[in-house]
């Protein structure tokens, strides 16, 4: 879903469109922090504490949870023993 996004006035409204999310801008801070929005962490179960991957490319940055990736490499490794 492709959340797409109505903006007036500084405010956001999220709409539901594809299985993909828009979750709006953030601003890095200056120690190059950033607030990862409140629907992206109830969404993908981000909690405090948890570990995250930053992945890039030329085309921009994406953040993943490791347990994702852990689960990956989990499962190449199966592959690879059997």
């Amino acid at each position: 879903m492709l959340y797409l996004w109505e903006i007036s006035n500084d405010s956001y409204k999220m709409h539901e469109k594809d299985g993909k999310y828009i979750f709006g801008v953030v601003k890095v801070g200056d120690k190059g922090q950033i607030v990862i929005p409140k629907d992206a962490r109830k969404i993908y179960n981000i909690q405090p504490g948890d570990t995250l991957m930053m992945l890039g490319d030329q085309k921009g940055i994406a953040l993943l949870k490791t347990e994702i990736i852990q689960s990956i490499v989990d499962q190449a490794m199966e592959g690879l023993t059997k």
